[in-house]
Protein backbone atom coordinates (compact mmCIF):
# COMPACT_ATOMS: atom_id res chain seq x y z
CA UNK A 1 0.00 0.00 0.00
CA UNK A 2 1.45 3.50 -0.92
CA UNK A 3 -0.31 6.74 -0.05
CA UNK A 4 0.37 10.56 -1.60
CA UNK A 5 -1.42 13.61 -0.66
CA UNK A 6 -3.38 15.31 -2.72
CA UNK A 7 -3.48 18.93 -1.89
CA UNK A 8 -6.89 20.49 -4.19
CA UNK A 9 -6.60 24.00 -2.67
CA UNK A 10 -7.63 25.77 -0.01
CA UNK A 11 -11.06 27.43 1.26
CA UNK A 12 -12.21 29.76 4.16
CA UNK A 13 -15.29 28.92 6.57
CA UNK A 14 -16.42 31.37 9.38
CA UNK A 15 -14.33 29.99 12.78
CA UNK A 16 -17.65 30.24 14.89
CA UNK A 17 -19.09 28.08 12.43
CA UNK A 18 -16.17 25.35 12.38
CA UNK A 19 -16.15 25.35 16.22
CA UNK A 20 -19.84 25.81 17.27
CA UNK A 21 -20.74 26.26 20.82
CA UNK A 22 -16.68 26.75 21.55
CA UNK A 23 -15.99 30.53 23.01
CA UNK A 24 -13.74 32.31 20.31
CA UNK A 25 -11.60 32.91 22.40
CA UNK A 26 -10.04 29.19 22.71
CA UNK A 27 -10.68 27.87 19.42
CA UNK A 28 -8.63 31.15 18.07
CA UNK A 29 -5.34 30.30 20.20
CA UNK A 30 -5.11 27.18 17.14
CA UNK A 31 -7.42 28.66 14.40
CA UNK A 32 -6.99 32.19 13.77
CA UNK A 33 -9.31 34.08 11.53
CA UNK A 34 -9.05 36.66 9.13
CA UNK A 35 -10.70 40.32 10.04
CA UNK A 36 -13.78 38.74 8.33
CA UNK A 37 -13.81 36.26 11.04
CA UNK A 38 -12.88 33.58 8.18
CA UNK A 39 -10.42 30.68 9.21
CA UNK A 40 -8.87 28.67 6.13
CA UNK A 41 -8.87 25.03 5.27
CA UNK A 42 -7.38 23.02 3.69
CA UNK A 43 -9.35 20.29 1.04
CA UNK A 44 -6.53 17.57 1.39
CA UNK A 45 -7.38 13.98 -0.24
CA UNK A 46 -5.25 10.71 -0.23
CA UNK A 47 -4.32 8.86 -3.09
CA UNK A 48 -3.71 4.98 -2.47
CA UNK A 49 -2.10 2.24 -4.75
CA UNK A 50 -3.36 -0.80 -3.16
CA UNK A 51 -2.78 -3.74 -5.26
CA UNK A 52 -3.99 -3.11 -9.10
CA UNK A 53 -6.31 -0.32 -7.22
CA UNK A 54 -5.71 3.52 -7.64
CA UNK A 55 -8.15 4.64 -4.67
CA UNK A 56 -8.75 8.34 -4.35
CA UNK A 57 -10.10 9.63 -1.02
CA UNK A 58 -12.34 12.31 -1.65
CA UNK A 59 -11.88 15.05 -4.62
CA UNK A 60 -12.62 18.46 -3.26
CA UNK A 61 -14.69 21.19 -4.13
CA UNK A 62 -13.83 21.35 -7.99
CA UNK A 63 -14.44 24.18 -10.27
CA UNK A 64 -17.40 23.81 -11.93
CA UNK A 65 -19.76 26.27 -10.34
CA UNK A 66 -20.52 29.58 -10.26
CA UNK A 67 -18.41 32.65 -9.52
CA UNK A 68 -20.95 34.19 -7.35
CA UNK A 69 -20.98 30.66 -5.10
CA UNK A 70 -16.98 30.74 -4.61
CA UNK A 71 -17.30 34.22 -3.58
CA UNK A 72 -18.39 32.98 -0.34
CA UNK A 73 -15.65 30.34 -0.17
CA UNK A 74 -12.78 32.44 -0.84
CA UNK A 75 -10.57 29.89 -3.03
CA UNK A 76 -6.56 29.73 -2.79
CA UNK A 77 -3.60 28.20 -2.65
CA UNK A 78 -1.24 26.65 -5.56
CA UNK A 79 -2.57 23.65 -5.53
CA UNK A 80 -4.98 21.61 -7.47
CA UNK A 81 -6.52 18.40 -8.08
CA UNK A 82 -5.14 17.86 -11.53
CA UNK A 83 -1.49 19.36 -9.78
CA UNK A 84 -1.08 17.12 -7.38
CA UNK A 85 -2.17 14.18 -9.28
CA UNK A 86 0.34 14.51 -11.50
CA UNK A 87 2.96 15.49 -9.31
CA UNK A 88 2.10 11.72 -7.77
CA UNK A 89 2.74 10.34 -11.56
CA UNK A 90 -0.88 10.33 -12.12
CA UNK A 91 -3.81 11.47 -14.57
CA UNK A 92 -7.49 11.17 -13.92
CA UNK A 93 -7.59 8.19 -16.41
CA UNK A 94 -5.63 6.22 -14.26
CA UNK A 95 -7.88 6.44 -10.93
CA UNK A 96 -10.00 3.12 -10.63
CA UNK A 97 -11.68 3.99 -7.58
CA UNK A 98 -13.29 7.71 -6.14
CA UNK A 99 -14.36 6.87 -1.91
CA UNK A 100 -16.69 9.33 -1.03
CA UNK A 101 -16.35 9.76 2.74
CA UNK A 102 -20.02 11.89 2.07
CA UNK A 103 -21.53 14.19 -0.19
CA UNK A 104 -21.54 17.52 1.33
CA UNK A 105 -19.65 20.10 -2.15
CA UNK A 106 -16.04 20.55 -0.51
CA UNK A 107 -15.47 16.52 -0.57
CA UNK A 108 -17.28 15.41 -3.68
CA UNK A 109 -17.15 18.51 -6.25
CA UNK A 110 -13.92 17.62 -7.61
CA UNK A 111 -15.56 14.26 -9.31
CA UNK A 112 -17.72 15.91 -11.72
CA UNK A 113 -16.62 18.76 -14.47
CA UNK A 114 -18.30 21.22 -16.96
CA UNK A 115 -17.52 20.47 -20.66
CA UNK A 116 -17.26 23.61 -22.72
CA UNK A 117 -21.10 22.55 -24.37
CA UNK A 118 -22.44 22.99 -20.31
CA UNK A 119 -22.70 19.32 -20.03
CA UNK A 120 -21.75 17.59 -16.73
CA UNK A 121 -19.75 14.44 -16.85
CA UNK A 122 -17.52 12.47 -14.35
CA UNK A 123 -13.44 13.75 -13.81
CA UNK A 124 -12.78 9.81 -13.67
CA UNK A 125 -13.97 8.10 -16.28
CA UNK A 126 -12.50 4.78 -15.90
CA UNK A 127 -13.24 4.74 -12.11
CA UNK A 128 -16.07 3.59 -9.63
CA UNK A 129 -17.50 5.98 -7.27
CA UNK A 130 -18.39 4.87 -3.56
CA UNK A 131 -20.98 6.14 -1.27
CA UNK A 132 -23.43 4.26 0.77
CA UNK A 133 -27.40 3.46 0.74
CA UNK A 134 -28.09 5.52 3.56
CA UNK A 135 -25.96 8.48 3.11
CA UNK A 136 -27.13 8.79 -1.05
CA UNK A 137 -30.86 8.59 0.10
CA UNK A 138 -30.36 11.25 2.94
CA UNK A 139 -28.25 13.26 0.02
CA UNK A 140 -31.31 12.95 -2.23
CA UNK A 141 -33.72 14.48 0.29
CA UNK A 142 -31.48 16.72 2.25
CA UNK A 143 -33.04 18.55 5.57
CA UNK A 144 -32.54 22.68 6.05
CA UNK A 145 -29.47 22.77 7.62
CA UNK A 146 -27.51 20.44 5.20
CA UNK A 147 -29.77 21.76 1.63
CA UNK A 148 -26.85 23.85 0.65
CA UNK A 149 -24.70 21.51 1.04
CA UNK A 150 -25.65 18.58 -1.42
CA UNK A 151 -25.45 19.73 -4.62
CA UNK A 152 -27.48 17.73 -7.19
CA UNK A 153 -25.09 18.58 -9.84
CA UNK A 154 -22.26 16.70 -7.76
CA UNK A 155 -24.39 13.92 -7.32
CA UNK A 156 -26.62 13.01 -10.02
CA UNK A 157 -24.03 12.16 -12.96
CA UNK A 158 -22.25 9.88 -10.63
CA UNK A 159 -25.67 7.85 -10.74
CA UNK A 160 -26.53 8.72 -14.39
CA UNK A 161 -22.73 7.64 -15.69
CA UNK A 162 -23.47 4.11 -14.21
CA UNK A 163 -20.34 4.37 -12.08
CA UNK A 164 -21.54 4.46 -8.68
CA UNK A 165 -21.54 1.62 -6.09
CA UNK A 166 -22.84 1.33 -2.35
CA UNK A 167 -20.22 0.16 0.45
CA UNK A 168 -22.22 -1.86 2.44
CA UNK A 169 -22.98 -0.89 5.79
CA UNK A 170 -22.18 -3.47 8.74
CA UNK A 171 -22.97 -1.98 12.61
CA UNK A 172 -20.23 0.63 13.45
CA UNK A 173 -17.23 -0.66 11.18
CA UNK A 174 -17.18 -2.37 8.30
CA UNK A 175 -14.29 -4.02 6.74
CA UNK A 176 -12.45 -4.44 3.54
CA UNK A 177 -15.03 -3.14 1.86
CA UNK A 178 -14.60 -2.65 -2.00
CA UNK A 179 -13.25 -5.96 -1.74
CA UNK A 180 -9.98 -4.72 -0.64
CA UNK A 181 -8.27 -6.23 2.40
CA UNK A 182 -7.34 -3.79 5.12
CA UNK A 183 -9.55 -1.38 4.21
CA UNK A 184 -11.78 -0.72 7.10
CA UNK A 185 -14.54 1.53 7.41
CA UNK A 186 -16.05 3.67 10.48
CA UNK A 187 -19.61 5.08 10.23
CA UNK A 188 -20.20 8.12 12.02
CA UNK A 189 -23.64 9.80 12.05
CA UNK A 190 -23.19 13.18 14.16
CA UNK A 191 -21.93 15.28 11.20
CA UNK A 192 -24.36 13.81 8.73
CA UNK A 193 -25.75 10.47 7.95
CA UNK A 194 -23.31 7.55 7.46
CA UNK A 195 -20.37 9.36 6.72
CA UNK A 196 -17.43 6.80 6.03
CA UNK A 197 -14.26 7.71 7.64
CA UNK A 198 -11.78 4.99 5.80
CA UNK A 199 -9.23 3.05 8.55
CA UNK A 200 -6.26 1.76 6.39
CA UNK A 201 -4.55 -0.94 7.84
CA UNK A 202 -0.98 -1.74 6.45
CA UNK A 203 0.75 -4.82 6.46
CA UNK A 204 3.54 -2.72 8.69
CA UNK A 205 0.76 -3.22 11.24
CA UNK A 206 -0.22 0.36 11.54
CA UNK A 207 -3.56 2.32 10.79
CA UNK A 208 -4.27 5.00 9.59
CA UNK A 209 -7.57 7.14 9.43
CA UNK A 210 -8.36 9.52 7.01
CA UNK A 211 -10.83 11.77 9.68
CA UNK A 212 -12.82 13.85 6.67
CA UNK A 213 -15.65 16.02 9.20
CA UNK A 214 -15.22 13.81 12.12
CA UNK A 215 -12.08 15.59 13.29
CA UNK A 216 -11.15 18.37 10.70
CA UNK A 217 -8.55 19.53 12.00
CA UNK A 218 -6.36 19.19 15.50
CA UNK A 219 -8.02 22.02 16.67
CA UNK A 220 -10.97 19.91 17.18
CA UNK A 221 -9.49 16.95 19.27
CA UNK A 222 -11.03 18.17 22.47
CA UNK A 223 -14.81 16.59 22.57
CA UNK A 224 -16.64 19.59 22.98
CA UNK A 225 -14.91 21.09 20.19
CA UNK A 226 -18.03 20.22 17.76
CA UNK A 227 -18.69 21.86 14.46
CA UNK A 228 -21.54 23.77 14.02
CA UNK A 229 -22.81 22.19 10.92
CA UNK A 230 -23.27 18.98 12.59
CA UNK A 231 -26.67 17.32 12.29
CA UNK A 232 -26.28 15.80 15.74
CA UNK A 233 -23.62 17.18 17.52
CA UNK A 234 -24.33 15.49 20.79
CA UNK A 235 -23.77 11.82 18.51
CA UNK A 236 -20.95 13.50 17.58
CA UNK A 237 -19.46 13.49 20.94
CA UNK A 238 -20.13 9.87 21.36
CA UNK A 239 -18.43 9.05 18.29
CA UNK A 240 -15.39 10.86 18.85
CA UNK A 241 -14.56 9.86 22.27
CA UNK A 242 -15.29 6.12 20.68
CA UNK A 243 -13.04 6.96 17.98
CA UNK A 244 -10.39 8.63 19.74
CA UNK A 245 -10.19 6.19 22.96
CA UNK A 246 -9.40 3.72 20.34
CA UNK A 247 -6.93 6.09 18.32
CA UNK A 248 -4.78 6.67 21.57
CA UNK A 249 -4.85 3.25 22.45
CA UNK A 250 -3.72 1.69 19.10
CA UNK A 251 -1.80 4.84 18.28
CA UNK A 252 -3.40 5.10 14.78
CA UNK A 253 -2.15 8.07 12.62
CA UNK A 254 -5.17 10.57 11.76
CA UNK A 255 -4.99 11.98 7.90
CA UNK A 256 -6.39 15.60 8.25
CA UNK A 257 -8.29 16.69 5.43
CA UNK A 258 -9.09 20.13 6.47
CA UNK A 259 -6.03 21.17 8.71
CA UNK A 260 -4.22 24.12 7.06
CA UNK A 261 -1.09 23.42 8.57
CA UNK A 262 -0.92 19.64 9.99
CA UNK A 263 -1.61 16.73 7.21
CA UNK A 264 -1.51 14.21 9.81
CA UNK A 265 -1.53 14.12 14.25
CA UNK A 266 -1.21 11.47 16.50
CA UNK A 267 -3.34 11.77 20.05
CA UNK A 268 -2.64 10.71 23.72
CA UNK A 269 -4.43 10.07 26.89
CA UNK A 270 -3.96 12.73 29.18
CA UNK A 271 -5.79 13.96 32.56
CA UNK A 272 -8.12 15.75 30.63
CA UNK A 273 -9.34 13.16 28.16
CA UNK A 274 -7.69 12.36 24.60
CA UNK A 275 -5.28 15.22 23.76
CA UNK A 276 -3.08 15.73 20.78
CA UNK A 277 0.46 13.97 21.38
CA UNK A 278 2.41 14.45 17.89
CA UNK A 279 1.31 17.17 14.54
CA UNK A 280 3.16 17.35 11.83
CA UNK A 281 3.15 18.89 7.95
CA UNK A 282 2.83 15.39 6.36
CA UNK A 283 1.85 11.72 7.40
CA UNK A 284 5.03 10.02 6.29
CA UNK A 285 6.63 12.24 9.24
CA UNK A 286 4.35 10.02 11.75
CA UNK A 287 3.90 6.60 9.70
CA UNK A 288 7.37 5.68 10.59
Amino acid sequence: MRLHTIHTGNFKLDGGAMFGVVPQQLWTRTNPPDNNNLCTWAMRSLLVEVGNRLVLVDCGIGDKQSEKFFSHYHLHGEHSLDSSLRAAGFSRDDVTDVFLTHLHFDHVGGGVIRRADGTLVTTFPNATYWSNDAHWAWAMEPNAREKASFLAENMMPLQESGQLRMVQRDGRVSQNVMGIEGWDVFFADGHTESQMIPLLRTPEGRTMAFMADLLPSTGHIPLAYVMGYDTRPLLTLEEKKLFLDTAADEEWVLFLEHDAVHAACTVQHTEKGVRLAEAAPTWKDLMG
